[in-house]
């Protein structure tokens, strides 16, 4: 008859237990169905994610190629969508309006955001105050934001009283309805809104630079720029990558800042292929055209997106 040992046993005795816990050790075990880190645990939402997501979209990418108005059939139409989106100038208008208002963002977002975050890293005693301050436009609506600037850009709002109260009334105008103003007024919107964020982003870059280095650069004769550009800007780049992709990404469908500010007008100046989505697939009922507007529009955001990855990995330059 054998006899196991006990516990305690096992820790008094040290020679006793070992050889039936080599047999255990060397037994094959079974892995238990709710073992921890099984990658079927993600499969509900993965399905989720394919299914609403990637499954929708090959769908309606593929209604691009034909002419559904929304309702009832449609026909197989090929690239005519395609080739009326590159030949229709109002298009060719919503494009350009894309682009620009796309690396408008980015690069005044960055360039602001940067230093606001280099500001507000150094000890001043108000610096969480205005880190507050300035990324309190970030969790507001982009709708009511751009409604208060509506107000603001108005012919007789604040900005145009401003300018008759400076002595400068001549350059008071409806900035929204003027054709070649109102695509600034976005983007003065648009930037004011995300700067806030692209400032968090830098300032996590920033706490993970190490102030040693900066003090050797200091101690070697390196000025206030040569720091920055040498020793800070290359240990944040991943902050840099980041910021401004989401930037690209968010400013090429930059959607809700027009509606709200100038409705696509005055006479299509400011629309996007965004809006022209909108438009054409839900208010005309051309769903085939507004579906190749979207294709469009997300071919060049994962474009756009790779290229930007890769000028701003790290790795680019080994």
């Amino acid at each position: 008859m054998t006899t196991h040992p006990s516990q305690t046993e096992l820790v008094v005795v040290p020679g006793r237990g070992r050889k039936g816990r080599r047999a255990q050790d060397s037994a094959p075990r079974r892995p238990g169905l709710l073992q921890f880190g099984h990658w079927w645990w993600a499969l509900p939402g993965i399905l989720l994610v394919i299914g609403i997501h990637y499954v929708a979209t090959v769908f309606g990418g593929a209604f691009a190629f034909t002419n559904w108005s929304g309702i009832g059939s449609f026909e197989w139409i090929g690239f005519d969508n395609f080739a009326k989106i590159f030949r229709d100038p109002s298009k060719l208008l919503a494009l350009w309006n894309t682009l620009f208002l796309a690396f408008g963002s980015v690069i005044l977002v960055n360039i602001v955001g940067l230093g606001l975050a280099l500001g507000l890293n150094r000890g001043l005693k108000s610096r969480y105050t205005l880190r507050v301050l300035f990324f309190m436009p970030v969790v507001l609506s982009p709708l009511a934001v751009s409604y208060i600037w509506k107000f603001i850009f108005d012919f007789n709002g604040p900005l145009n009283t401003f300018l008759h109260g400076i002595g400068l009334g001549d350059l008071a105008k409806a900035w929204t309805g003027d054709p070649v103003f109102a695509i600034w007024t976005i983007l003065i919107v648009i930037v004011w809104q995300q700067t806030g964020f692209a400032m968090v982003i830098y300032m996590a870059g920033l706490a993970g630079v190490p102030i040693e280095i900066e003090e050797a650069a200091a101690i070697d004769g390196a000025n206030l720029w040569q720091r920055f550009w040498h020793v800070t800007l290359p240990a944040i780049r991943p902050a840099v990558a980041i910021s401004t992709t989401l930037g690209l990404v968010n400013g090429l469908r930059v959607f809700d800042q027009i509606l709200a500010l100038t409705g696509t007008g005055p006479a299509g100046a400011t629309a996007t292929l965004a809006t022209e989505v909108y438009k054409q697939a839900f208010t005309l009922g051309n769903f085939g055209y507004g579906a190749s507007l979207a294709v469009v529009l997300t071919a060049i955001i994962l474009v756009f997106a790779i290229i930007q990855q890769r000028v701003t990995n790290p790795r680019s330059e080994d």
